[in-house]
């Protein structure tokens, strides 16, 4: 149906200047790197699923301690995403622009600053673990476990950034299958480990915190090794250490050696283009959900844990399209790098098709099987009753989600972080968060997640009408890209 050209043939078509691409090709090109993108997305949540449900099975409050520190987790991970984006995006760039050697001085140099900036995050994080469950309103039931849990994955943002950052730069050079692969590794270890931690050394929540480490730790140690190692575009030994150092460390090891990962200035200032937007915008929107979750703490540990479960629920809908978003930017990025504006909007309304049609398919599973889903993580009748009534009304918004999500890795692609981050804000900060306030007390939960789907409605309509228009896709001088 859609010809014989392999994926490294059709990404080549793509950042030749005179080289034409059909609509098959360019379909073809879009689903091949959604793919393995889906379902590296789909295991991960099906980690949390199975995690979830590990803990739903010992008792309602752990799995509610692990519940109200999960958007403290996401704000953690959001930055440590708007870092890796910050680099991976430019080596997409640089690969479109056929400067291989310089996506791999990118890459050296994101590793440096993602160490240090990875243990920033790490003290951050173990000096509010202590009064965290407090500020958000927790009973002293949960309080403890939850303190135990976030600390533990405080200890881990090293190798969480060291990851994102390998895992990125291997997708937005066009290889999605290996990071696909490793992240479904990794949530089979998590699982594994999971249960030994949880049930045989009988760690409860400590056990899960435990366990999700020490899975990250072979998936990112896997995750470096094939970027700096094995990758035929990517890997190291393609450059000459000789080749990129100064005259001033001739003779000096070392030195020699370190010089390649000091970050520049004109890296950096482009790193920070990029990533801090959506570093403040995901700051600002994981704190939205913060406050949110502090409306929810009062409800009681159901309310807390149905609103949990559902949340890793609903997570099936729409990770497909983060696999769909993953294959817009790189995409995107590549065809800017090749100063392709003319490939950059067709990736673009392709991908927000394919998205649309996925997460619309997936709500309807999710309305259909609700109580179904809820059951395999939690035998609590109540949090399945409540869960059930929240997802039917979350799945209405599923399309809506989807446009807003592929429409903003477009714009991340193209290296317009700015205005989307504002778009987002306004979104979730005028729309959820108000609408929550006056919901939330008449509705309960059921009024959270009623301004959770208007918002999202809302929010998925601006970005298509930010698609719509040319300011997103302008491109420099092709140089600037180098």
């Amino acid at each position: 149906m859609f010809g014989h050209h392999t994926k490294d043939e059709l990404l080549s078509m793509l950042s030749q200047s005179d080289g034409e691409m059909t609509l098959q090709q360019k379909f073809r090109l879009t689903v091949m790197l959604s793919l393995p993108a889906i379902i590296a997305q789909l295991s991960s949540i099906v980690m949390q699923m199975i995690d979830a449900a590990m803990l739903g099975h010992l008792s309602t409050d752990e799995a509610a301690a692990v519940g109200l520190v999960s958007t403290t987790i996401w704000l953690f991970g959001g930055f440590t995403s708007a870092f890796a984006t910050g680099f991976s995006v430019q080596v997409a760039h640089r690969v479109g622009a056929k400067d291989l050697k310089g996506a791999r001085m990118v890459i050296r140099q994101g590793m440096f600053a993602g160490l240090v900036f990875s243990l920033i995050l790490m003290a951050i994080g173990l000096a509010i673990a202590p009064g965290l469950p407090h500020w958000l309103g927790a009973s002293d039931d949960i309080c403890a476990d939850a303190t135990s849990y976030f600390t533990i994955f405080a200890c881990g943002m090293p190798l969480i950034v060291l990851n994102s950052l390998a895992a990125g730069s291997l997708r937005c050079s066009g290889n999605v299958k290996v990071p696909s692969m490793l992240m479904v590794m990794m949530c089979t270890l998590d699982v594994v480990f999971n249960y030994i931690f949880i049930f045989m050394c009988g760690l409860g929540t400590v056990g899960a915190a435990y366990g999700t480490i020490v899975a990250y730790f072979i998936t990112a140690a896997s995750m470096v090794y094939s970027l700096t190692v094995k990758d035929k575009v990517l890997r190291f030994s393609h450059d000459a250490v000789d080749a990129l150092l100064p005259e001033k460390y001739e003779g000096r090891r070392v030195w020699r050696v370190l010089h390649q990962y000091v970050p520049t200035w004109k890296i950096l200032k482009k790193a920070g283009r990029i990533g801090i937007p959506i570093s403040m915008e995901r700051g600002m929107m994981c704190t939205a959900q913060i406050a949110i979750s502090s409306i929810i703490a009062p409800l009681g540990s159901i309310a807390i844990a149905a609103n949990s479960f559902a949340i890793n629920v609903e997570s099936l809908c729409y990770m497909p399209g983060h696999g769909v978003a993953d294959a817009a930017t790189t995409l995107v990025g590549q065809s800017k790098g090749a100063a392709r504006r003319d490939l950059m909007h067709s990736f673009a309304w392709i991908s927000m098709a394919l998205g649309i049609g996925i997460m619309a398919f997936m709500g309807f599973i999710m309305w259909l099987f609700a109580p179904e889903m809820m059951a395999l993580i939690t035998p609590d009748t109540e949090v399945i009753k409540i869960g059930t009534e929240i997802l039917r009304i979350e799945a209405w918004a599923e399309p809506g989600f989807a446009a807003a999500m592929v429409a903003n890795a477009v714009f991340v692609g193209a290296g317009k972080t700015v205005v989307p981050s504002i778009m987002n804000l306004c979104s979730i900060w005028g729309v959820r968060v108000t609408l929550t306030l006056m919901l939330a007390p008449v509705l309960g939960l059921h009024g959270v997640w009623m301004a959770m789907a208007i918002e999202l409605c809302v929010r998925g309509t601006i970005f298509i009408i930010r698609l719509s228009t040319k300011g997103w896709s302008q491109i420099k001088d092709r140089s600037n890209n180098k």
